[in-house]
């Protein structure tokens, strides 16, 4: 009997252990579910709020429907943030969400060697978005050029969602630090172009230069990656000045020298790609909007018609 009991005793110490477990587990499988849904919804919503943000005129609202969520455009249509699949990074290039386009940070401020390969924030273009700010197809976006002196020639850009007058600024301001600094002279001039409506090499997409919105500075034999060695184009990186991506990326301009697969000669007019750096580090913050200027109007309006949208 006594031994009957001391089973019983046994099994149910076991049975208390492992359901005692078990609610454990569940209850950390369902915090971390939590913490993942939170990181996701945090992500989408500084997505979305820097694509608002540099697309005034042309993203007017937000619209969710089966869990889905779409930025809807001037023009009525809607472009999905996340398609939900996995996708390699050839696949991303080809076939993109807008968060696929917005899943890679850029970095602000100096760098002192190359991204590893696959690391190319901004070569990943949504170009149902950029047909619709800059234009559907030649004839449209060649009315939208207009053209601009910089150094002793003229160069066509998209006037477009302020391209141009950003294009413009930069160059002024290009031109008077190299008034300062002369050694800049030879990294700006001569231009390697602007519009230029041609594909990519090897694919069937688009070039941001057949859109108007990019810029070739002056080329260097080192400055492609599919021209030279890692180690060259490096060597090239670091002697590029600081002071010309800073006056660039102050103007809404990524760099191609920040991408793996480098470009350094490449600027390109993205402004989504830099508000996002600009406000939304990748240190987690109790608000997801707390680092936004307070006193900025539009941004509050958009902040307010995401957590509306979102709630």
């Amino acid at each position: 009997m006594k031994r009957h009991i001391a089973i019983f005793i046994l099994i149910a110490m076991l049975l208390g252990f492992f359901s005692v477990r078990t609610i454990l587990n569940f209850r950390k499988s369902k915090e971390t579910s939590i913490v993942l849904s939170n990181d996701y919804t945090e992500t989408l919503k500084q997505d979305l709020f820097s694509l608002m943000m540099a697309y005034p005129e042309h993203i007017v609202d937000i619209d969710v429907a089966d869990d889905k969520v779409y930025l809807v455009l001037k023009s009525g249509r809607k472009l999905l943030y996340d398609d939900k699949k996995e996708k390699s990074q050839q696949e991303q290039l080809e076939n993109p969400d807008l968060q696929d386009m917005m899943s890679q940070n850029y970095f602000l401020g100096p760098i002192d060697k190359l991204m590893p390969q696959d690391y190319n924030p901004g070569r990943i273009r949504v170009y149902p978005l950029l047909k619709e700010v800059y234009g559907t197809n030649q004839l449209e976006i060649e009315k939208n050029l207009k053209g601009i002196r910089a150094g002793s020639k003229h160069y066509r850009f998209n006037i477009n969602n302020s391209a141009e007058q950003h294009l413009l600024t930069a160059i002024k301001e290009l031109n008077n630090q190299a008034e300062k600094n002369p050694k800049i002279w030879s990294f700006v001039y001569p231009m390697g172009g602007t519009y230029n409506y041609r594909y990519i090499s090897r694919t069937n997409r688009l070039s941001p230069h057949a859109f108007g919105i990019a810029i070739d500075l002056a080329s260097n034999k080192d400055d492609y990656w599919q021209w030279t060695t890692r180690a060259s184009g490096e060597k090239r990186l670091k002697s590029y000045p600081q002071d010309i991506v800073d006056i660039m990326e102050n103007n809404y301009f990524i760099w191609g020298g920040k991408w793996g697969q480098f470009d350094i000669l490449h600027f390109e007019y993205r402004p989504e790609i830099i508000i996002k750096a600009l406000y939304f580090s990748n240190e987690k913050s109790l608000i997801w909007s707390e680092n936004l200027p307070s006193n900025d109007l539009k941004a509050l309006e958009i902040v307010r018609l995401i957590e509306k949208r979102l709630r």
